[in-house]
């Protein structure tokens, strides 16, 4: 027993050190010389062939502190990889209808509807329609935890290759003009 145990009654550390100049001057300035309004045209989507991605702010881009915001487009059809992350993430569900898997249970969405996706959960995607894409928008705190070197993202199963079998020869709405979209 020569090793110090841990005792599940001590109090313990558990991020690093948060350390830094006291004013916030240059930080301020750098924020505000920051665009304000981020086109949505100027933001390309990339991934495919069954789920594209459109980030407007993400952590690499130091626009915020502690949010990362994009837009999700499920193919008919499709489904995303299988992963896992620290963060939590709020799914606000724009348009179509689809499904959740977390930790093995499923839970169904529609437009409307916000999914969250918890702290270490294992969870995937898919849009239940084999005709009609689904859209959500992704609100994370992720760069929080990068802030404080806690992010640890793992893949289970990655994203298809190929096209679903439904979804023909989808495009995803990259240049649209009409943001309001009905109910299927």
């Amino acid at each position: 027993m020569g090793k110090e145990q841990h005792d599940p009654d001590k109090e313990r550390v558990f991020v690093r050190a948060l350390t830094g100049a006291y004013s916030l001057r240059e930080e301020l300035d750098r924020l505000r010389s920051l665009p304000r309004v981020i086109k949505g045209k100027d933001v390309k989507l990339d991934g495919g062939p069954q789920h594209f991605s459109r980030h407007y702010i993400e952590p690499e881009d130091g626009r915020t502190q502690t949010l990362h915001i994009h837009l999700e487009e499920y193919a008919p059809g499709g489904k995303t990889q299988k992963h896992g992350h620290v963060n939590e993430a709020a799914f606000y569900i724009l348009d179509g209808a689809g499904y959740e898997i977390h930790d093995g249970i499923r839970y169904d969405w529609k437009a409307g509807d916000v999914a969250i996706v918890h702290n270490n959960c294992v969870h995937q995607h898919f849009n239940a329609s084999e005709r009609e894409p689904a859209r959500a928008l992704v609100i994370k705190t992720k760069p929080m935890y990068l802030f404080m070197n806690m992010l640890f993202q793992h893949t289970v199963e990655k994203r298809p290759k190929t096209p679903s079998p439904t979804q023909g020869n989808f495009v995803p709405r990259d240049e649209e003009e009409d943001y309001n979209h009905p109910n299927p």
